[in-house]
């Protein structure tokens, strides 16, 4: 098994987009790439702590590759609107990329550049691709937040 984390948003919809993903086998919601240690999801959308809501996908390389994991990542945003998505506003619902080798940092900016290249977006997109870093996962009440709600989506 291999771990990804990807921040997209709010994680609740990033966390069911991965769900659904054949190999994927375990996704946890949670705050990653900040500077206060244990953050309570309060803390987080302040966004004084630094840390993006993002997801922590485990998953079998043998059955979905990274690639196809960055595939879901970059369908499931906007990745041109800076700490924003739709009406979530704040550095907690950034753009990012939080890699967890070498192999997966390379496929990460490859994909990005690729992706910026290809005229898709009129802007430039602004994920940050960086080294994963402590990951905290979020309280209890927000994992799986929307599959246990019957949900398929935030709106």
């Amino acid at each position: 098994m291999q771990k990804a984390t990807f921040a997209a948003g709010c994680f609740w919809g990033v966390e069911l987009a991965f769900q659904q993903v054949e190999g994927v086998v375990e996704t946890s919601v949670g705050y990653t790439s900040g500077q206060t240690k244990d953050p309570t999801y309060e803390q987080v959308c302040t966004g004084r702590s630094g840390h993006a809501e993002a997801v922590e996908v485990v998953f079998d390389p043998e059955k979905v590759s990274y690639s196809e994991l960055l595939n879901v990542f970059w369908k499931k945003h906007d990745p041109t609107t800076l700490n924003r998505q739709g009406p979530d506003i704040g550095t907690q619902y950034r753009s990012g990329i939080y890699y967890h080798s070498d192999e997966q940092k390379l496929l990460a900016e490859e994909s990005k550049a690729n992706l910026d290249a290809s005229g898709s977006y009129r802007s430039p997109i602004v994920t940050e691709i960086t080294e994963a870093s402590v990951y905290y996962p979020a309280e209890d009440y927000h994992q799986k937040y929307l599959e246990k709600r019957g949900m398929r989506s935030c709106s």
